[in-house]
């Protein structure tokens, strides 16, 4: 084989393979999630869906919200029960079965049931919400078949990582119950800390990134309290990324914390408070992770009309920016 005189100079001029530039490593996925309070889908709300024969009514307005998140979660403060009468009023929350169809809709991945409220339709109630949202692929934190199952957590991979669920209650007994139901994970610090020390550790059900749902706080303050602060910092300093919380029914200031994200209350996402104004405000936790990373975390505000949650137009003064700092 012979070569032109150009081609010998070309080949020349080349810098040698050693020299070359080495390619550049891909860049990490991306999976946004997106985090929701308090979703109640007994009471008046039950009631309008049922008058406009829509189970699915509560989430139809935000359902493409969440359906474009990779995971979205929210917390279930009413558990399913296909026995007695349907609940109108009180303090006693029971969902319809019928009523899933709105997180069906929305692409609800995973949802919280560790609240004050998970015992409210008793023991059959507890195992009847499990087996529900089982049956339309729904994952459970929180509570579970067993104490075990209820601190495993539940973990969802996407885009190659691995985000495990977990999920605690100031309280599961609503005033109802003398008794305490080891199904219904309580948050405890100590046991805490071990949950997310087993759910990160090696594994088949091993988790990349740890979210923590802790529903606590005051209701109606505007403030998070200690035990929120003590409780959620800790699970940050165990290994978790993100805290989202819930329960007081407004929403409260978000920090970053460590290399985590604790958001102290995500306040409503469907429910029939009319009394004030605040109640009636909410917000979605928008998170970015590039790979297991955190990069990302901003808050959605969401307004509730009818007992329906919608993207507000307002914005959220004050508060972290939504760069995290890397790992």
């Amino acid at each position: 084989m012979t070569f032109s005189r150009r081609t010998m100079l070309a080949l020349l001029a080349a810098p040698p393979f050693s020299q070359l530039a080495e390619p550049s490593p891909p860049e990490p996925a991306r999976t946004r999630l997106i985090l929701g309070g308090d979703v109640m889908l007994s009471r008046h709300v039950g009631r309008l869906a049922r008058s406009r024969r829509d189970p699915a009514f509560p989430l139809r307005d935000l359902a493409p919200v969440l359906q474009a998140a990779d995971i979205a979660f929210v917390n279930l403060e009413s558990p399913f029960s296909d026995r007695g009468a349907v609940v109108e009023h009180g303090m006693i929350f029971k969902a319809e079965p019928e009523m899933i169809a709105g997180l069906e809709l929305a692409g609800v991945d995973v949802v919280s049931t560790a609240n004050n409220h998970a015992r409210d339709q008793g023991s059959y109630g507890v195992e009847f919400t499990l087996d529900w949202l089982e049956r339309h692929r729904i994952a459970v934190a929180g509570t579970g078949t067993s104490a075990e199952a209820a601190h495993a957590g539940v973990v969802i991979e996407r885009n190659g990582v691995r985000f495990g669920f977990l999920a605690y209650t100031y309280d599961q007994s609503n005033g109802n119950h003398t008794d305490t139901d080891d199904r219904v994970a309580v948050m405890d610090v100590a046991r805490m800390r071990e949950d997310v020390a087993r759910l990160s550790s090696s594994g088949a059900a091993r988790a990349d990134a740890i979210v923590v749902s802790m529903h606590a706080g005051t209701e109606y303050s505007p403030k998070s309290n200690a035990r929120q602060e003590a409780f959620a910092r800790a699970a940050i300093d165990a290994g978790a990324s993100v805290v989202a919380g819930h329960h007081p029914h407004v929403t409260q200031p978000w920090e970053r914390y460590g290399q985590g994200a604790i958001f102290y209350s995500l306040g409503n996402l469907v429910f029939d408070q009319f009394q004030r104004v605040e109640t009636q405000r909410g917000a979605l936790a928008e998170i970015l992770f590039e790979g297991p990373r955190l990069a990302r975390a901003n808050l959605l505000p969401v307004e509730i009309v009818e007992t329906a949650p919608r993207l507000a137009r307002a914005t959220f003064a004050g508060g972290p920016s939504g760069e995290l700092a890397a790992k």
